[in-house]
């Protein structure tokens, strides 16, 4: 695990029927917020994020009291939350994204959050790395289309706008290469897009890149082109600055996968159809 990943799996308890939680004084701590009052407000937001996604708030935040060092060795009952880990993907989307902590925990309750979808933690590390390839291109896109809503919503109105938007987000992220830099940087042909010659960890820093923009287009309520294309910029610097902080490589640096996704998916798709020809006969 990545170390700075640790400081979440070790917050991680196990209720009397083996149910994982968190506690959101723990969390609040971890997270940077010197005093629990201040977290409530990110406690908030997420249960009304969980409200809007047509999830049950009480399957995911549970209020209870909490013993709580105060002093000289004495404790005290004070309120607390028990979080579920999509609660606490929730909070840490609902932080501030700036701060290096709250990033590396957005990264953490993300893949685990995706993890617990695939029901089954085992399956995804041992994903081979085209697998995580196509299903991480496949997320982005999904995620694109998100972005492109609240782009649109903060006034990216045209193909035009949204182009140079999108590479204010490549050149923050890429350290000012523009997606043509990219393309040229991978030693593409004109008709070759660059999210399909890009291996798993290039394609999550762009995941990353685009769910954070989304979420900070909308939670700051941002307006006018110019400053959409500045906050694109800014969470795609923050990203790149995450991952040198980290000891990444930069997504520049990484190389060009041999084949293609759209090599990848064909060949799986001819696998298919000879495995379904060889059951009918």
């Amino acid at each position: 695990m990545n170390d700075s990943h640790q400081p979440f799996e070790a917050l991680k308890q196990l209720d009397e029927n083996g149910i994982e939680f968190w506690s959101a004084r723990a969390l609040g701590k971890v997270l940077g917020y010197s005093e629990y009052r201040h977290f409530l407000t990110v406690i908030t937001r997420a249960k009304d994020a969980c409200f809007n996604s047509g999830q049950s708030i009480e399957d995911h935040f549970e209020d209870i009291l909490e013993m709580v060092p105060i002093g000289s060795g004495a404790e005290r009952k004070l309120p607390s939350t028990r979080l579920s880990r999509y609660a606490c993907y929730l909070v840490v989307q609902n932080g501030d994204s700036t701060k290096p902590v709250i990033a590396n925990g957005q990264t953490y309750f993300a893949i685990q959050t995706r993890r617990q979808e695939l029901a089954d933690d085992e399956a995804f590390t041992q994903l081979k790395e085209d697998q995580k390839r196509v299903l991480l291109r496949n997320e982005l896109k999904e995620h694109n289309k998100q972005l492109v809503e609240a782009a649109q919503q903060a006034g990216v109105e045209t193909n035009l706008d949204f182009a140079i938007f999108q590479n204010h987000g490549y050149k923050g992220l890429y350290g000012g290469l523009d997606s043509k830099g990219i393309h040229r940087n991978k030693g593409l042909k004109k008709s070759q897009k660059i999210l399909d010659h890009m291996g798993s960890t290039e394609l999550a820093a762009n995941l990353f890149r685009a769910t954070q923009t989304e979420e900070k287009l909308r939670r700051d309520e941002v307006q006018g082109k110019r400053l959409a294309n500045q906050t694109h910029y800014e969470v795609g610097r923050k990203v790149r600055e995450t991952i040198e902080e980290l000891g990444g490589t930069m997504p520049e640096d990484l190389p060009a996968p041999e084949q293609s996704i759209k090599q990848i998916e064909s060949a799986s798709r001819k696998r298919e159809q000879r495995i379904n020809k060889n059951d009918e006969e």
